[in-house]
């Protein structure tokens, strides 16, 4: 028995998605002007896996209480100072940046006296001390995986459709990505590895979107070759866009939960993940889809001679 709320979406639907793409292009084109301002004035909120910092691994005889050990942290006068669960409900990890003033050394040493202090019977079980040098590699790896993902699939669509569907979902791509990070600039959101994770989800999510809007067109194409590409594009639209409600409900739902429940541990990660599935949904309609009408398509290479269908009216 399907879900009785289901039952509320239109089956059938007569939007004309290219009617709006010149005022999506406007807010697109402005979005993006808003982030690079943002990536020049301020710039991202990068965390010490990027900055560099301290790692300490602890372990409390009771369960890890983790808002006194971030308290605590804060009265000690540490910079970005992170804590969380980690492996065993006892042990916690904790994440901060050096001072300015000291050695990293004497600085480890002075936290974990307090923390002694404070915590009786406290264990430190690992430190870890993350230079400048190391974080900068790490970002530069982080970003050249993101190229590398992107490449790999203009390469897929490519091969799978034709070079102006490539170009258009690899643009889509760029617009979400560039948008997502404004969106952590201009909120001052952590940057840490765990955003990149989140990216690399949301280029996926973003190109399985791509490729279903493309299938669908594809097949389209096919049955109406004499109507005008616009129309096949609304139509196309129209067919798929219950799935994309459900699919893209359903992620946000997921993603809700982790929201509210998992933390400011999770807070980066669902945040970006969270904006990436809205805009990639948006940019499948309203980027790579444009692209494909600027630069049209070829319909007199595919093997289905149906070009006496007709595009069927409300």
């Amino acid at each position: 028995m399907a879900w009785p709320l289901i039952k509320l979406l239109p089956t059938h639907t007569h939007f004309k998605f290219v009617s709006f793409s010149p005022i999506a292009a406007v807010i697109s084109a402005i979005l993006l002007i808003a982030s690079c301002v943002s990536f020049a004035t301020q710039g991202l909120n990068l965390g010490i896996d990027f900055k560099g910092g301290t790692l300490i691994e602890v372990v409390t005889p009771g369960a890890a209480p983790l808002g006194e050990l971030r308290a605590e942290l804060g009265r000690i006068g540490v910079h970005d100072a992170q804590v969380q669960g980690f492996g065993a409900p006892n042990a916690a990890m904790l994440r901060f940046r050096p001072t300015e003033q000291g050695s990293a050394v004497e600085e480890i040493e002075r936290i974990k006296q307090q923390l002694s202090k404070t915590l009786p019977g406290i264990q430190f079980k690992r430190v870890e001390v993350v230079g400048p040098k190391v974080s900068g590699e790490l970002f530069r790896s982080g970003f050249m995986a993101l190229g590398v993902a992107i490449f790999l699939m203009l390469i897929y669509i490519w091969f799978r459709f034709q070079l102006q569907f490539g170009l258009g979902a690899v643009l889509a791509v760029f617009h979400d990505i560039v948008l997502t990070l404004g969106l952590l600039s201009v909120l001052q959101i952590e940057f840490a590895m765990t955003s990149i994770a989140a990216l690399l989800t949301v280029i996926g999510y973003s190109m399985n979107e791509k490729v279903i809007t493309f299938d669908r067109l594809r097949e389209n194409l096919r049955k109406y070759r004499k109507t005008p590409l616009r129309d096949v594009i609304d139509l196309s639209e129209n067919e798929r866009l219950s799935r994309t409600l459900i699919t893209g409900t359903t992620a946000l739902l997921a993603l809700s939960g982790a929201f509210f429940l998992g933390g400011s541990a999770l807070h980066s990660l669902v945040v970006t993940m969270m904006f990436g599935i809205l805009i990639g949904t948006y940019s499948s309609v309203y980027v790579a889809l444009p692209v494909i009408l600027l630069w049209g398509v070829r319909r007199g290479d595919d093997a289905e001679p149906t070009g006496k269908a007709k595009l069927a009216r409300p």
